[in-house]
């Protein structure tokens, strides 16, 4: 199934999106309005918010609502951001123990403004999180810092839990969908966290859809398996709708075809692959990580 504009096709069955409007997510949307934060799950429309939030999960984006660089599949307001919230942290923490959680993802807008990219304000976070919520896991997904290995540096140096990076798409597609990254630097990125930490998981995602051919994901997933990235994602990517000229979807990927590449993913070495339609990067984010501390305990039973 092909589509340049995919408002005129109707959405595959495997696509449906059930609603779950329940007190658990109206108790997450009141603390995230109480405390003045931001999810992504709401700045960047995902369809699993309310699954999520029912299940009193939720991803914050830190460093504030609007972004320096407009890729070209994100619904994410793009502009000039304001200031540094140097309080964040705080209230993320006090955010996360309202509502009780075990494991929590933190990523931001990218804010090429600011002279390390925001680490600063990711190290705060994990620092005060695992000060206030021990045994609490912290995963964050990064920007790219524009290649500055200090900013990596202060990140990995408060040590987080998981250290996620998103790919997204192939290096022919990634002048037109992610403004202002670079395929190479995003790889390298990863590499460097983990000679950094060489004890900490690594994560990348990446969307399938925008016409990419089946070699260059699989080119993809080995680049990432080279800079020894412990866990991917994979799911398909759905065009937001909005005021700006998002890339067109080239197709939907059959539940069948997201199988094929979780097997090969896992062929190629990865600890875990979450793949499927709905998959986004923190999408039981928490699952992720235990199903692949059980594999790899399995593996090392054998």
């Amino acid at each position: 199934m092909t589509t340049t504009d995919p408002g005129m096709v109707q959405r595959p069955d495997w696509l449906r999106v059930r609603v779950r409007n329940g007190p658990n997510f109206r108790d997450l949307k009141q603390i995230m309005q109480d405390l003045t934060l931001h999810t992504i799950c709401e700045e960047a429309h995902c369809p699993n918010i309310t699954e999520c939030w029912e299940y009193r999960t939720a991803t914050f984006l830190i460093l504030g609502d609007t972004c320096t660089r407009r890729c070209a599949y994100c619904a994410v307001q793009t502009g000039l951001p304001r200031g540094l919230d140097l309080e964040e942290p705080e209230r993320l923490a006090q955010a996360v123990q309202r509502m009780g959680l075990k494991h929590v993802v933190i990523t931001s807008v990218t804010r090429d403004d600011l002279p390390d990219g925001g680490a600063m304000i990711f190290a705060a976070c994990i620092h005060k999180l695992h000060q206030r919520i021990p045994g609490c896991n912290v995963e964050v997904l990064i920007p790219d810092f524009k290649g500055s290995e200090a900013a990596l540096a202060t990140v990995m140096r408060a040590r987080p839990d998981v250290l996620n990076h998103n790919i997204e798409t192939v290096p022919r597609l990634f002048p037109k969908v992610r403004a202002g990254g670079r395929y190479q630097r995003s790889i390298e990125l990863l590499a460097r966290a983990k000679e950094l930490a060489p004890d900490i998981p690594t994560k990348s995602g990446m969307m399938v859809g925008l016409g990419e051919t089946y070699e260059e994901i699989l080119a993809v997933m080995a680049d990432l398996r080279d800079a020894e990235v412990d866990l991917l994602t994979i799911g398909q990517y759905l065009r937001p709708k909005g005021q700006y000229e998002y890339v067109p979807m080239a197709r939907y990927y059959h539940p069948r075809e997201f199988q094929q590449l979780k097997e090969e993913g896992l062929r190629l070495g990865f600890k875990h692959v979450e793949s499927g339609p709905l998959v986004r990067s923190s999408y039981h984010a928490h699952q992720q990580v235990e199903a692949m501390r059980e594999e790899t305990s399995a593996q090392q039973a054998t």
